[in-house]
């Protein structure tokens, strides 16, 4: 790491998602007031023209081109490798600011030195809440949710997935995973822990550094105070089947990585079930509605099919 002559590092990795990496930094150019920051942005060998797009309308950034896809994890940790500030904020690229979002959040942790990691409250494109904090993920919640239980009256207390409610993100609390979609690191903190697990390609990088934060003894928390909008799909929308299976494989590698072979196995055993069950549901969805009206029901069915397919042949 380099000598820290600014506030923040702004991070963003992005793949194919040149309109939303705009608007991204456009809010950010829009909403860091005081702050002394830089951008980087990392591409992972974009076909879209974003390159250009960012170096034509955002000259001050840095780009940072990778000849390959190199995948969510790796692409921060490039950009963390180069990053200056006294924190390093990790942005995905459909995430917009919409306040005073990295201003307070900065000025905060400057006054809470035990926090390695912070994350504001995160908005869907309609400013619904999104569910940006989780419990860190366990094969008995993942079962939870896999069958439904946490969805049933009365059985959230002892059958609880890995979301919190609505309500459990209405005030600022220790959490056990920030999503990755935009999370504030110290530096300290940083260097302490590392980077992100490249062996992550894509998903559970954030809950597989969440963890390893708080097993430092550093605080992770969530400060609703301040808001972003996150679109979500900014670039997993490219291949949303292949994204998915994805999110199922990097949760399996997060399974036998902190609880050993055996839970990974069973993991994919109960991932087996979760995507099965959606899957009929979403057929059935299908066939019930109307020719011409079916909506996302086919893709929908069509994504845990591939990841169904990928379950049992392991590719």
């Amino acid at each position: 790491m380099t000598d820290v002559p600014c506030d923040c590092s702004i991070v963003i990795v992005s793949w194919n998602a040149k309109a939303l990496l705009l608007e991204c930094l456009e809010s950010i150019s829009t909403h860091s007031n005081d702050l002394d920051i830089e951008t980087i942005v990392v591409d992972n060998a974009s076909s879209d023209d974003s390159v250009e797009g960012v170096k034509n309308a955002f000259p001050a950034v840095r780009v940072i081109e990778n000849a390959d896809n190199a995948g969510f994890a790796k692409g921060n940790n490039i950009g963390i490798a180069v990053a200056r500030g006294r924190y390093v904020c990790l942005v995905n690229s459909d995430v917009v600011f919409i306040d005073d979002c990295l201003r307070g959040l900065v000025r905060w942790m400057d006054e809470h030195p035990e926090v390695g990691m912070a994350g504001p409250r995160i908005l869907n494109r309609d400013r619904t809440l999104q569910l940006s904090a989780r419990r860190a993920p366990t094969l008995w919640r993942l079962f939870c949710e896999a069958v439904f239980l946490e969805k049933m009256p009365g059985l959230r207390r002892i059958a609880p997935g890995c979301d919190l409610r609505p309500g459990e993100l209405a005030a600022l609390r220790k959490v056990d995973v920030l999503s990755g979609c935009l999370m504030m690191v110290r530096r300290m903190a940083l260097e302490e822990v590392g980077g992100l697990d490249d062996g992550y390609f894509m998903y559970a990088e954030d809950d597989d550094w969440c963890r390893r934060f708080l097993a430092a003894g550093w605080g992770v928390v969530y400060n609703p105070t301040w808001s972003a909008v996150h679109y979500g799909g900014g670039s997993s929308r490219n291949a949303p089947s292949r994204f998915f299976v994805e999110m199922k494989k990097a949760q399996l590698r997060y399974l036998a990585k902190h609880y050993g072979p055996f839970f990974s196995a069973f993991g994919r055993c109960v991932f087996l079930v979760h995507c099965a069950l959606r899957w009929a549901i979403w057929r059935a969805k299908g066939i019930a509605r109307s020719t011409g009206d079916k909506g996302e029901c086919g893709p929908m069915a069509e994504r845990y099919g591939a990841c169904i397919r990928w379950l049992i042949r392991g590719s």
